[in-house]
């Protein structure tokens, strides 16, 4: 077995960085900037890096959020919020957008306030980031899986799988879901809570979706029935549920209680978010009294594909071939009802175990 040491210029210290994601990337870029004779390595411990960051956004990488303020930007933080406000404050997303405009990144706004380089490709993102390590000095070492460290002398000793070890004067981990790293941050005395999944898809088996995956819903309210929790906005529909940021959002602020359920319970799904029940109600009389003559089945809803509404007119709603002038009250206040409050049975999560995030 072979075992060998970085050698660092004399004078120098070494900053190690364990794990090659968005995080590890950039925390090594910014220390480099701001400490150019720092020795800074990242530690990978696959072959490949900022993995996470091809797939994030769809493959377009939401970068960051539209949202200046420190103290509402923590609250779309589900947990630790409170510990994040400092830190927002020495840097938050205005100084991200202003950085990447630095780097000849221009972001866009989207309407949900998510933001994104304007070429909508995640490459764009981690381009910059592979460019910028290797103008500025900035060793990546592939392979390398940190098993064990130990401190002396203010010096930290990181001994790596296959024998290889390194003598560091700052060490920073960025290993995301890394179990080995949380063992081995557990044996150095930290409390790490215990993890679990968080930004994943939902798994629905329903006869409603089945024929339908791609189509989605540029608005709509979820909660999950039985719970305090419940999120806003873009729905889609997948070969294996539900997904999109309604669903990413939802998982995310109630990762601990979902993990709890074994992933197993009811979601209610407003389609016509922000209208209640009572409202829709009101709509739909409104509509059948200006569309007597009309089929219900030619005019769909707001967000509906007409894939989707003609579908649900017949399987679903049941008025098949019926005319507004048709429906008595009663269909219309289930019509209703099925557009603003339509539950699903979840039964697990990421089919392909494509969680995002640990929480």
């Amino acid at each position: 077995m072979v075992k060998s040491q970085i050698k660092l210029n004399s004078g120098t210290l070494n900053i190690s960085i364990i794990g090659g994601g968005a995080a590890g990337f950039f925390a090594a870029i910014r220390h480099k900037e701001l400490f150019p004779d720092h020795e800074v390595i990242i530690y990978e411990k696959t072959s490949k890096v900022l993995g996470k960051v091809k797939i994030s956004g769809g493959g377009r990488c939401n970068v960051t959020h539209a949202c200046d303020s420190p103290k509402e930007l923590i609250q779309y933080y589900p947990r630790g919020g409170k510990e994040l406000l400092g830190p927002f404050h020495q840097f938050d997303t205005s100084h991200t957008i202003a950085w990447f405009k630095n780097q000849g990144i221009d972001l866009k706004t989207e309407a949900d306030g998510r933001m994104f380089p304007t070429t909508d490709k995640s490459e764009t993102i981690i381009n910059c980031f592979l460019h910028l390590v290797q103008t500025l000095g900035i060793q990546i070492l592939f392979n390398h899986e940190l098993i064990d460290f130990s401190v002396s002398e203010d010096k930290f000793n990181l001994v790596f799988k296959h024998g290889h070890t390194q003598v560091a004067d700052k060490l920073i981990i960025t290993s995301g879901s890394g179990e080995t790293s949380w063992n081995t941050l557990k044996k150095a005395g930290h409390a790490i809570v215990p993890p679990v999944p968080s930004l994943f898809t939902f798994n629905i088996d329903d006869h409603r979706l089945k024929e339908f995956p791609g189509t989605s819903w540029p608005l709509v309210e979820i909660n999950i029935v039985g719970t305090k929790f419940e999120s806003t906005g873009p729905l889609l529909i997948t070969h294996w549920g539900l997904s999109g940021p309604a669903i990413l959002k939802l998982s995310s602020f109630a990762a601990i209680e979902l993990f709890e359920m074994d992933y197993d319970f009811l979601i209610a799904v407003n389609f016509m978010h922000p209208y209640s029940v009572v409202d829709l109600t009101r709509l739909l009389k409104e509509t059948r009294e200006s569309s007597l003559n009309k089929l219900v089945i030619n005019t769909p809803m707001q967000g509906f594909s007409t894939r989707v509404w003609q579908s649900w007119c017949i399987s679903v709603f049941h008025i098949g071939q019926k005319k507004w002038q048709e429906l008595s009250v009663k269909d219309i206040e289930q019509l209703a009802r099925h557009l603003t409050e339509a539950t699903f049975k979840v039964k697990g999560k990421s089919t392909f175990k494509e969680e995002f995030v640990t929480a």
